[in-house]
């Protein structure tokens, strides 16, 4: 399938698109400005943090409002736009998946993270002084020993983990009932194959043969995680995708239909419509003007 976005390093945020770097940490007053098209993917993690100013992000055509004390999430192939800004203090970690788990290959712990790779809740926590002060302690420890002419990536790393846990803690004490880790666990493997197949056009019988589980019990975890069935969750994956060559192509409905296996194009505008409230054209005219490059 064609590629609408270009994907990016870490190494292309700091303007060395050849460096490897798997972590970076920098102030926003530090950073040069990177040369990367305002609409894009990545291929990592970044974590802003808010101190002053306002910022305007936004996700697979989701805006978000960011304010003081606040961190914002992105996570790798989402299709991130920074907008706008008023003068921001703070700064962005970026690191990848095989720094997160350097010397442990147990990817279940990346699962674990909630705020993580997480397309349903909100990517953006705001907090109160005390838990903000406490992160930002952190990530002055962080800051201190990547400046380091030794700087070890061990403890790096161990700083790393002990940042997300005090945001996991933060996120845990804002909602009412947690999610159990074994579930999100799943459904983020659940999202790993969805991302593999939607292309496809698979159903939850067939990501459940995958994952190795009932198509019920799929279920039954993607309402915990979501509030949403397992094929609202497939379905909404292929609007998203939609959407994204409605907006970025010159593509017909019908050939879109046709590259998301939708062979019957009636009924991919019939099922565009359920998740969207409008017809694919009508999208196309409202929202593509909005972000197609002229």
């Amino acid at each position: 399938m064609k590629t609408l976005f270009p994907l990016y390093t870490i190494g292309h945020f700091i303007n060395q698109p050849s460096n490897p770097t798997e972590f970076e940490i920098t102030r926003f007053e530090n950073m040069e400005e990177p040369d990367v098209d305002d609409i894009h993917k990545h291929t990592f993690y970044e974590i802003l943090w808010i101190e002053k100013g306002t910022s305007t992000q936004t996700i697979d055509y989701k805006e978000y409002e960011i304010k003081p004390q606040s961190l914002f999430f992105i996570s790798p192939n989402q299709v991130h736009q920074f907008e706008e800004w008023q003068p921001l203090s703070g700064g962005s970690i970026l690191f990848t998946e095989d720094f997160f788990l350097l010397n442990n290959n147990d990817k279940e712990r990346l699962f674990e993270l909630s705020f993580l790779d997480n397309f349903y809740a909100n990517p953006c926590v705001n907090l109160n002084a005390f838990d903000f002060s406490e992160i930002k302690q952190t990530i002055d420890l962080l800051t201190k020993e990547h400046q380091r002419n030794d700087c070890n990536a061990t403890i790096t790393q161990s700083l790393l983990h002990i940042l997300l846990s005090q945001v996991q803690r933060c996120v845990d004490g804002k909602i009412d009932q947690s999610i159990s880790k074994k579930y999100l666990i799943i459904f983020k493997q659940f999202k790993i194959q969805l991302e593999t197949h939607f292309e496809t056009n698979q159903n939850v019988s067939f990501y459940a043969t995958q994952l190795h589980i009932t198509p019920h019990h799929l279920n039954v975890i993607s309402k915990a995680v979501t509030g949403l069935k397992a094929s609202e969750v497939i379905r909404a994956r292929s609007i998203l995708e939609a959407k994204r060559f409605l907006t970025f192509t010159d593509l017909s409905v019908v050939e879109i239909a046709y590259q998301l296996h939708f062979y019957d194009s009636s009924y991919f505008a019939k099922a565009f419509k359920a998740e969207t409230h409008q017809t694919p054209l009508q999208f196309k005219t409202q929202i593509s003007e909005k972000y197609r490059k002229r």
